[in-house]
């Protein structure tokens, strides 16, 4: 997905603005996160991209979405304020009103020039998410950045920095959300934001019931952190539209095609073709990892509607290389559809625990796990300010996740765009990989 020849421009920025709750006065007290939360003490980034609207003339974004932004402030004023550490280094968060931080900026470009740089992985994403120095960090500093750049054919980009440990990306989803309606304008958002952190706690005393990663005893060297200053990683986007989910069907015995779910069947399919791009040894053991929201999927642990903090957890499970490899796309399908049966309350209870107990300390992830996350109902593509959906928006992928997003190709076709991070080297044999997998299904009869 190469866009044409790169175009030439430059993005004019003004001074950062502070935007607190458009009340005079919210709320000011201490409001402690989740155990849960602690886990996420990392930034989530988010881009969408904009047309022209000509019903929208003499109507500016910049101060439609500014007052939107205040206005939805009112209800979640938590977003406004501060995060704090309080004892044993317990997340709260200072309902101080200090505000978001808001840039406004120019681009002298149109989205028609910027081709298929507007699809991940985003080639000029430096100029329309702009790091304001101080903004950076987790703690003491603005939990929210957005800015906007309007470009020259009409259309704009609106793009965003938020602290994930305040939220999830259905969380924040749900604030973009309420911004929006008001944007377009509601009184007040349909869903009521609701705080409740103590839902996601630890146990006392905490305890660990459950392996949190399946076969978690699995010996691997180093975190996958630590191999990004080892991998020269990149990221790169793939389309499955009809024709390859269907090809990738084909590969399926007739009993496991009913079941199938598409993100299944790109997980198994991705997982498969990752890990032979890889080149690992035959004997070594690599897993998956699921990230779900739990939202909806207890019958005793319901997590409440217009909850909007961190509600999930990885559902996991491993293979060795040579089992992967050579067997079948079943075989990876299977391992998945386990993956996520598996989860119970006593996962979810497990893994508030296991943060507590490791001191938020991330999940122990290699270059031999493979993180995947699906960003398709999150919201983002239906997030309208009243200029119309964004002709493309989603999450910025991480480095150890890739994302799946529902989109169009070229040619109006509908699908999955599914974004990959690899070491460079392995990036062109993952490629090879998922062409023999995908063409290959098209004749296949099982």
């Amino acid at each position: 997905m190469s866009s044409p020849l790169s175009p030439v421009f430059s993005v004019r920025r003004q001074p950062p603005k502070l935007i607190g709750s458009a009340l005079q006065q919210t709320p000011r007290h201490l409001k402690y996160l989740s155990d849960l939360d602690e886990h996420f003490r990392m930034q989530n980034n988010v881009i969408l991209f904009y047309k022209h609207n000509p019903s929208k003339k003499g109507k500016d974004p910049v101060s439609v979405i500014m007052e939107a932004l205040g206005r939805a402030l009112v209800y979640y004023y938590p977003l406004a304020g501060r995060l704090r550490e309080g004892p044993n280094e317990k997340l709260m968060v200072d309902c101080t009103d200090e505000g978001i931080l808001f840039v406004e900026a120019e681009a002298n470009i149109t989205l028609e020039q910027l081709g298929d740089s507007i699809y991940q992985p985003y080639e000029y994403v430096d100029e329309f998410l702009c790091k304001v120095p101080g903004s950076e960090g987790i703690l003491n500093c603005p939990v929210l950045l957005v800015q906007l750049t309007r470009l020259i054919c009409g259309g704009f980009i609106v793009a965003t920095i938020a602290n994930h440990a305040m939220s999830d990306g259905q969380g924040f989803g749900q604030f973009m959300q309420a911004v929006t309606e008001i944007a377009c304008g509601k009184q007040s958002p349909s869903i009521c934001p609701i705080w409740n952190r103590e839902f996601f706690n630890a146990r006392d005393p905490p305890r660990i019931t459950r392996t949190i990663l399946k076969h978690v005893e699995v010996t691997h060297s180093h975190n996958f952190t630590d191999t990004e200053s080892t991998y020269n990683t990149s990221f790169k986007s793939f389309f499955f539209g009809s024709e390859e989910f269907k090809a990738l069907k084909n590969h399926l015995p007739a009993h496991l095609k009913n079941r199938m779910t598409r993100f299944i069947l790109l997980t198994a399919c991705l997982w498969k073709c990752r890990t032979a791009a890889l080149g690992l040894k035959p004997g070594d053991v690599v897993r998956v990892a699921c990230a779900s929201s739990v939202r909806g999927k207890f019958q005793n642990m319901q997590v409440p509607v217009g909850y909007y903090g961190n509600a999930c957890l990885p559902s996991v499970v491993s293979s060795m290389v040579n089992h992967l490899c050579d067997n079948p796309l079943a075989y990876a399908v299977e391992l998945v559809m386990e993956a996520l049966a598996q989860i119970s309350e006593e996962d979810m209870k497990s893994m508030v625990d296991y943060t507590v107990i490791n001191k938020g300390r991330p999940l122990p992830y290699t270059i031999k796990d493979f993180f995947v996350s699906d960003c398709r109902h999150l919201g983002f593509d239906k997030a309208d300010f009243g200029w119309g959906k964004p002709v493309y928006g989603g999450i910025l992928g991480a480095s150890t996740i890739s994302s799946c997003f529902d989109r169009c190709n070229k040619k109006g076709k509908e699908g999955v765009l599914v974004v990959v991070c690899l070491p460079s080297s392995d990036m062109e044999r993952f490629g090879q990989e998922v062409k023999i997998v995908t063409r290959s299904g098209i004749n296949s009869k099982l």
